[in-house]
């Protein structure tokens, strides 16, 4: 259409048009490039949504598995150490079946273990857990290996330990002689590897299937896949571990891959080399996404939203950018045009503005059809940030109910250690202190505790890590109570998140378990309390939902909107997180235990997501037990913008094709006028030469105005709002610097913008109340629009009578 308006202007107007083409074939390919960077930023923003969500997914896929095998580690430290196994491993103690009922009761607590194994010096299985897959004797050199190591082994591979497997992952520490503290023998923990990455997969893969999710070894083969049929273990992969953006091949198939290793945890690396990889076909990667993210957004939000683009996304800023100067080109294209037509009239004033008013239409298509796409770009960027929000919000929720789950079992398991109920039973300095001792070695190896206590049926607390200064002190009666009416080993009792004495004063989680006599089980002798380090490890936990996201806090609240811990200092522990929108609500009550809203919030605009602590195999199973807790992610994108009202455009009507042309622009907020004959041409302020002197106080600068003969003639620009109304003009975007001639002198006027140009007679024209006296430049007014709007003509001879005083 651009091609085809230029044409037409060079075969039936060629005078007219020569001035007007060397700016309509300048925004022709404005909009040519246009166009390209328009595609380019669609498809960048599209690719680095999906690379987003697949990098998200992995990179808390990974954190997830390793922090879990983190708490396998402590686990294999503590067991080890057990006196009742250790005695057995020693030849000390013969009851196999009492033995066997302790691997039981471990695992009973600790669902994440498939086998336990417990075998002396010669390798020889003296117990095991799981009796349906019997192994008497393992040649495995981890038993060697362990027992020469002062510390826990972590072994990934094909094991006798496990028959029938083709790998499994095992934690062994050596136990000691009881007496001579020698070694005697091994503890094997063999964790349940393929349930917990299927959890894992189901948890964080794309749930249309679309994408594949790996776990990858140190040399990138494939250990485990979500979908086997599709990519199966043991074959080597492509890798992204830098987010580059670029197609990777295999099978004969491109795929978008993001690869994320782990950072590890409390000092914990995780198996060597170990990474989490999603991999989706780049034929699907685009398909599946909801038409438009924002449809249920207010219009006002958006709008402020998208004036805060140079932040969030400064290519798309741009675009707008560069979309509003080419549609203020083309609008001065046409005023100059106007102006030009009524200025030199040689009968082909009807052929010229038959070319101006398909400009005028052609760049409104043209500006409809870029702001679509620029929406599109827009929705595709905001979807990304909500999507990825949301996503970080349930992994917080889920890494905070994996970190609970393992309280929950700690509590439990150690209130059966065999010192523990003997020195609760049978009380003494002497049992007192072994407890201690016990209670110290556990610390050291969880590392997440702040303390331990144990207390006696009355509550005393008679051993604690972290000073003795709470040894002789009691527990609150309403915890002593719950805590000896629990009705079995597999209870424990979650104290509601809050200050605690146990924890100067701060607010954290306490988890207790009832400590009952080693002969007569159903009798409750006392309580262990586990004092989780909540300060650290909740800061922990958020901080690696936020890390290096500008403009991101991350909260754990209760329900009720009581922030229990977060990233911002301006809502510490205990204060109150109001959400507009009733988003806690949703999310605590609603249908979808996760909810994403763009929202305001203290003043700024903000993306926000929050989700629902749903538990953890059997943890939050049972009502009642766990606090409820929502994981928050508000991510700030700027501050709210007063709403204006839109301003349309001033609409002048038409009422005859007699009279003078009149150019009709904006200045100091106000529409005047001058006659169309004495202006040359409005160019862009942006062209303006700022100059520094002490000359007319109206003087913004000069401008230089090309010749024929290539030559430059240089004019001086003046603030006609300053001249006319006393107040100077406000420089924008749109400001423009109309060339108007008074005999054989030009000089530049700085107006806010441009109107049009328009014929009035005389009947149009009257007199200003306001233009008495001769310094006034307006002293006639034009009447517009049947006299509804008047229009302040500058005298031009007025005008340079001024400025040459």
């Amino acid at each position: 259409m651009w091609r085809l308006i230029e044409s037409s202007a060079k075969m039936n107007c060629p005078a007219e048009a020569r001035l007007l083409l060397p700016a309509m074939i300048a925004t022709r390919t404005g909009f040519a490039h246009l166009e390209q960077a328009l595609v380019a930023n669609l498809v960048q923003e599209k690719v680095r949504h999906v690379l987003a969500d697949l990098g998200t997914q992995a990179r808390y896929a990974i954190d997830l598995l390793v922090r879990n095998l983190f708490e396998r580690t402590a686990d294999v430290g503590f067991l080890a150490t057990d006196a009742d196994l250790c005695r057995f491993v020693a030849g000390l103690d013969h009851d196999q079946a009492a033995a066997r009922q302790r691997l039981h009761d471990y695992r009973d607590k600790y669902t994440v273990y498939d086998e336990i194994l417990l075998l002396d010096l010669d390798g020889r299985v003296l117990v095991q857990h799981d009796s349906a897959s019997p192994v008497s004797h393992s040649a495995d050199p981890l038993l060697a290996q362990t027992l020469d190591t002062d510390g826990y082994v972590e072994t990934f591979r094909a094991t006798d330990l496990r028959p029938g497997k083709a790998r499994a992952l095992v934690y062994s520490q050596r136990m000691l002689h009881p007496e001579t503290g020698a070694p005697a023998g091994v503890l094997c923990l063999c964790f349940h590897f393929e349930q917990e990455l299927d959890a894992i997969f189901r948890a964080y893969r794309d749930p249309s299937q679309r994408a594949n999710m790996l776990l990858l070894d140190a040399q990138d083969q494939v250990i485990s896949s979500a979908d086997p049929l599709w990519i199966p273990a043991g074959v080597r992969m492509p890798t992204n571990t830098g987010a580059e953006t670029r197609l990777q091949m295999f099978g004969g198939r491109e795929y978008l891959v993001r690869t994320f290793g782990s950072a590890g945890y409390q000092g914990y690396p995780g198996p060597a080399g170990w990474k989490a990889q999603l991999m989706m076909p780049v034929d699907l990667a685009f398909r599946g996404h909801a038409a438009s993210a924002l449809d249920a957004v207010e219009p006002a939000l958006l709008r402020g939203l998208l004036s805060h683009a140079e932040a969030f996304s400064p290519s798309l800023h741009e675009l707008m950018s560069s979309v509003t100067r080419t549609t203020r080109t083309i609008e001065r294209i046409v005023w100059n045009g106007k102006v030009t037509s009524a200025a030199n009239d040689h009968g082909n004033a009807g052929k010229l503005n038959t070319v101006l008013d398909q400009i005028t239409e052609t760049g409104e298509r043209s500006d409809a059809l870029f702001s679509h796409s620029i929406q599109d770009l827009y929705q595709t960027v905001l979807a990304s940030s909500l999507s990825e929000a949301g996503l970080t919000a349930q992994l917080l929720v889920d890494m905070l109910d994996r970190n609970l789950y393992e309280r929950a079992n700690d509590c439990r398991w150690w209130a059966l250690s065999a010192q523990l109920r003997r020195g609760l039973a049978q009380p003494s300095d002497a049992a007192h202190a072994a407890i201690a001792a016990v209670l110290r070695h556990i610390n050291s190896l969880y590392t997440v505790y702040a303390r331990l206590l144990v207390y006696d049926r009355g509550g005393r607390i008679v051993a604690c890590t972290g000073g003795d200064e709470l040894v002789g002190q009691y527990i609150a009666g309403d915890t002593l109570s719950r805590v000896s009416a629990l009705r079995s080993e597999l209870d424990h009792y979650a104290e509601p998140f809050g200050p605690s004495a146990f924890y100067g004063g701060a607010a954290t989680y306490i988890y207790h378990a009832a400590i009952r006599h080693p002969e007569h089980s159903g009798t409750v002798v006392g309580g262990i309390g586990i004092v989780f380090d909540a300060a650290p490890e909740l800061l922990n936990m958020l901080h690696s939902g936020v890390a290096g996201r500008p403009n991101m806090q991350a909260y754990f609240v209760a329900p009720d909107g009581r922030v229990l811990a977060g990233t911002d200092d301006a809502y510490p522990t205990g204060a109150q997180l109001q959400l507009d929108g009733g988003l806690l609500a949703l999310a605590a009550d609603g249908a979808s235990a996760s909810v994403t809203r763009i929202l305001q919030h203290r003043g700024q605009y903000v993306i926000a997501a929050c989700s629902r602590a749903v538990g953890y195999r059997e943890f939050r199973a049972a009502d009642g037990v766990e606090q409820p807790v929502l994981a928050v992610l508000l991510q700030a994108f700027g501050p709210v913008r007063e709403e204006l009202p839109p301003q349309a455009g001033v609409r002048i009507e038409r009422l005859s094709d007699s009279g003078a042309d009149y150019a009709i622009f904006y200045a100091g907020r106000t529409l005047m006028a001058l006659r169309a004959a004495h202006i040359q041409e409005a160019v862009p302020f942006a062209r303006v030469q700022r100059t520094a002197g002490n000359g007319h106080p109206a003087r913004v600068g000069m401008l230089d105005v090309p010749l024929s003969g290539g030559h430059k003639h240089f004019v001086w620009v003046f603030d006609l709002a300053l001249l006319a109304t006393g107040r100077p003009g406000a420089v924008s975007d749109n400001s423009q610097v109309m060339l108007v001639r008074q005999g054989t002198a030009t000089i530049g006027l700085l107006v806010d913008d441009l109107h049009s140009v328009q014929q009035f007679d005389a009947a149009d024209m009257t007199g200003s109340p306001l233009g008495h006296g001769e310094l006034a430049l307006a002293p006639r007014l034009i009447k517009a629009n049947q006299g509804q709007l008047l229009i302040q003509e500058i005298d031009l001879e007025r005008l340079y009578e001024r400025l040459r005083a």
